[in-house]
């Protein structure tokens, strides 16, 4: 947080391939706001086939330069997941062509680990 009070969140996303690797994206760093609208599209090339295997992990952080970031909530779509957010992704299992939109809720929960 600066002088002035404000955080510089960003959005992580990262989709889980079976294989280890991680394949991330970042938002763009929304400076000097306490309610960062970052409305930012990621894709991944995945088979349908293989989508259920994945895991989707949603991440926000509060970045403060010359400091660690500081973890502020997430959410994770997939198999694991619960109540809302595996709803979510049975709809989107279910409907391959069709993009389903939804709102989750941030946890700040140490049970789901989010990376920096």
């Amino acid at each position: 947080m600066d002088s002035n009070g404000y955080s510089d969140p960003f959005v992580k996303v990262c989709l889980k391939p079976d294989m280890g690797k991680k394949a991330k994206n970042k938002t763009q760093i929304k400076k000097k706001t306490l309610n960062p609208e970052f409305n930012e599209e990621f894709s991944y090339d995945i088979k349908h086939a293989e989508l259920a295997k994945k895991t989707l992990d949603i991440s926000v952080w509060d970045y403060d330069m010359g400091k660690s970031n500081d973890f502020i909530g997430g959410c994770q779509l997939g198999i694991q997941a619960k109540g809302e957010c595996l709803k979510h992704w049975y709809e989107c299992l279910k409907n391959k062509d069709k993009k389903i939109e939804c709102w989750h809720v941030l946890l700040n929960d140490n049970s789901v680990h989010f990376e920096d």
